[in-house]
């Protein structure tokens, strides 16, 4: 069945939910029925971000808007854990974009863009706020494409210091870095001698960008505890690097499974 994420003032759901409508309009009316044309009478699950899955049945349709009838609530499964959450150096910005659409569609719990060396800009004033609504409105797209059941959060770019310090490995938080320079350590081997990474509530992943990082970047990372991981021979691209990682890790956590309540 076919899922679609709306803003919650959209729904008007009442005290029981059931019998409560969903209006429908702007963007979110064009995306069910003029790409994904959904009709009258048709029936799907409508998501609030909150945690709610609601069943509806259109009851109403004009050109530019309409009304849905809700049938039923369900709770949504919570997502698993560990969370996986991204830190990225700042890429080019048609790189950013790509790299925010893909990491809804993997479920990536937030991402953390941070200023380094090698960044494409170092400071706040680079990236506008027009910058900072284009990815939310690509968290949104892609979560509706996806039917994916929460908002991926795209959090305000930070100087390089205050992401170092938010990295703080321990039994609950682990941290890896991507590193295209000398390492002998693999993802497979850190999580081999890392046998408590599945149990951890998240994992943050530590991308450069197009520059890479720094050899005095990276010794930072590991004086403060952050293994510096190769991905073989080859250099990959910043996005092909943060997918790798990203799908590598969902595997070994046994993230690619079915949800039994989904």
């Amino acid at each position: 069945m076919r899922r679609y994420w709306v803003p919650p003032e959209s729904i008007s759901a009442g005290e029981s939910s059931l019998g409560g409508q969903v209006h429908l309009r702007g963007p979110v009316f064009h995306h069910i029925f003029d790409v994904c044309r959904q009709e009258k009478g048709s029936r799907f699950e409508i998501l609030d971000g909150q945690g709610k899955a609601y069943l509806v049945e259109v009851m109403e349709l004009s050109s530019h808007s309409a009304a849905a009838r809700i049938l039923r609530t369900r709770p949504l499964p919570p997502p698993p854990l560990p969370r996986l959450s991204l830190a990225l150096s700042v890429p080019r910005f048609p790189v950013f974009d790509s790299v925010v659409e893909k990491c809804v569609e993997l479920g990536i719990h937030s991402i953390q863009p941070f200023f380094s060396q090698h960044s494409f800009v170092r400071s706040k004033d680079k990236i506008s706020n027009s910058r900072l609504e284009r990815w939310r409105k690509i968290v949104i797209t892609a979560t509706q494409q996806s039917g994916r059941g929460d908002l991926m959060k795209v959090e305000a770019p930070i100087p390089w210091d205050e992401m170092i310090e938010m990295l703080n490995p321990s039994a609950r938080l682990k941290c890896l870095v991507a590193y295209e320079g000398p390492t002998t350590k693999t993802i497979e081997n850190l999580l081999i001698e890392g046998e408590d990474w599945p149990r951890a509530e998240e994992i943050w992943i530590v991308v450069g960008s197009e520059g890479g990082f720094s050899q005095g970047e990276v010794k930072t990372f590991g004086d403060r505890g952050v293994p510096a991981v190769t991905l073989g021979d080859q250099v990959l691209r910043v996005e092909t690097a943060c997918i790798a990682l990203l799908a590598i890790l969902k595997y070994e956590m046994g993230q690619f499974r079915l949800s039994k309540n989904n």
